[in-house]
């Protein structure tokens, strides 16, 4: 095996590994003895301890399930492999927090964790992503909606600043992963809520479906 092949396995293992890392998980076991993935959403991310543990184990939750995607798309650009490659770490580190190999493969969305990937490639999108994400949680009170929109920014992040047509399939295709993953959670908060209108604009932050 040639060192850049060598250094590309180490690149995807570690960035699932990584990845894997059940931040949630432990937060809920270790605060509250709970298993987070039976509890409220029953997502394994830090919205869900947010809301069942605290917000300080919410916040910890958060900067770990960043960072892990960061430090996964880090890695790869340490080891020097290919853009693609770290483009495919970053993905790697989503899909192990989505399928983590310490709890048999049952995990959370990823969205923390694919924002810790687009804003190690794209750091521009921080200030314009934060700007988004404020002034919709002003607006809705509803802090998962609006991460997820402001998430949107980062496709025109990478054509716009960035002129990087990879990029933008890249962050395209990759905020996917979550959405998909979130349409049964979207179907349930609406029934539980009655409609669109009253799912969207809560009433304040602790307002839950």
């Amino acid at each position: 095996m040639t060192n850049e092949a060598l250094f590309i396995a180490i690149a995807i293992i570690g960035s699932y590994l990584l990845g894997s890392i059940p931040s949630a998980y432990i937060a809920g076991r270790l605060r509250k003895g709970i298993d987070i993935r039976e509890v409220g959403s029953q997502n394994m991310g830090a919205m869900n301890v947010f809301y069942k543990v605290g917000i300080v184990p919410g916040l910890l939750v958060l900067a770990v399930d960043i960072g892990k995607g960061a430090a996964a798309v880090a890695l790869a650009h340490w080891l020097e492999v290919p853009p693609i490659v770290e483009m495919l770490a970053g993905a790697t580190a989503v899909i192990g927090h989505g399928f983590p190999v310490w709890l048999k493969f049952r995990g959370g969305r990823g969205g923390a964790t694919l924002i810790g990937v687009l804003v190690f490639l794209m750091p521009w999108g921080i200030p314009i992503g934060l700007g988004i994400f404020l002034v919709l949680l002003l607006l809705t009170r509803f802090p998962t909606l609006s991460y997820s929109i402001a998430l949107l920014c980062f496709p025109f992040v990478a054509w716009l600043i960035y002129h990087r047509g990879d990029y933008v399939a890249f962050s395209s295709l990759m905020l996917l992963i979550p959405l998909i993953r979130y349409i049964p959670r979207i179907k349930e908060m609406r029934t539980k809520a009655g409609g669109w209108r009253r799912l969207a604009l809560r009433k304040n932050l602790k307002d839950r479906f």
